[in-house]
């Protein structure tokens, strides 16, 4: 059976340690890994716009010694005159996986069951995986370890980096608190699940509604903006919202005192963290950033493994 990675808990909790292994050698050793060296193709499809996303799958495939596809799916027939299934049943004889930043987590779903090659999770409305990857990556950088460290996560707690920050954390053993408003939690699947991943992994998942409890002698702050591509008509209502649970110096100082600050981009500094933290020392969001190209990488490398 063909793996794919559309959601954080497609994988288990040692083979995201193998994961985050390669990637680390693969940031030592940048092109010692060539799996697409041909070079092969990788669609690299877009619903959404993007910068991070968008550059770090294809500088990685080009490192890997492959050839990244770019696809809007505005200027293709996918979701207008085509549907997912088809589309991968075209795609894959003729590249060796498929990348897809989208909305629906059903496309994903639908894709991936209509294909024999992987399908990568760039993005939907429910998950980020590859961006916890690559937040995983970046603590274990910093921390020197990931199982039972504390992360709280601020903000929209039904965001897809909230959902996602729950499954992978409580797969690497890690203590995960979502400080959300009510109304803004977590799927009860999700908090479920990752209740139950926790339990074997000897970390922990709980959703609060108070920012100050979530960040509590936390060892990581994570947020993420409050207002997601295709929410923009909800700004006036989720400024009003979030206002409490916005991440500045007074509510890092409930964190450990060499707590690290953490945000995937884009930011809007003085609504969901003030300028004073993501600019400050505490800050490695440029890590971050970077870890994207290295994290994904590594994926590519150990699904195309995986899968030969």
């Amino acid at each position: 059976m063909t793996r794919h990675f559309l959601r954080d808990d497609d994988i288990t909790a040692a083979e995201q340690s193998e994961i985050l292994d390669l990637a680390a050698r693969l940031k030592a050793d940048r092109w010692s890994e060539r799996p697409l060296a041909g070079p092969q193709t990788v669609a690299v499809i877009f619903d959404k716009t993007s910068t991070r996303t968008r550059v770090s799958f294809a500088v990685g495939i080009t490192d890997l010694g492959g050839s990244p596809l770019i696809i809007s799916t505005a200027d293709s027939q996918l979701n207008s005159k085509e549907s997912a299934s088809d589309t991968a049943r075209v795609l894959e004889r003729q590249v060796a996986a498929i990348v897809w930043r989208t909305f629906a987590q059903s496309g994903l779903e639908e894709i991936s069951r209509g294909t024999t090659v992987p399908v990568v999770n760039a993005l939907s409305d429910d998950f980020h995986p590859c961006q916890l990857l690559a937040d995983l990556l970046t603590i274990r950088e910093h921390k020197g370890s990931l199982a039972g460290l504390t992360v709280a996560f601020l903000g929209d707690g039904r965001s897809n980096m909230a959902q996602s920050y729950l499954l992978a954390c409580a797969t690497a053993g890690m203590h995960v608190r979502i400080g959300a408003p009510v109304g803004y939690h977590p799927t009860e699947e999700v908090v479920a699940k990752a209740v139950s991943i926790a339990a074997t992994t000897g970390g922990s998942a709980v959703v609060t509604t108070f920012a100050e409890d979530a960040v509590a002698g936390a060892d990581v702050v994570v947020t993420d903006t409050w207002v997601s591509m295709g929410k923009e008509n909800e700004k006036a209502e989720r400024v009003a919202v979030f206002g409490a649970y916005q991440v500045d110096a007074a509510l890092m100082a409930h964190a450990k005192p060499d707590a690290a600050f953490m945000h995937c981009l884009p930011a809007d500094r003085g609504y969901e963290v003030s300028a004073e933290v993501i600019d400050g020392p505490q800050s490695i969001i440029w890590d971050e950033a970077e870890n994207r190209t290295h994290a994904q990488k590594a994926l590519l490398v150990w699904l195309l493994r995986s899968n030969a």
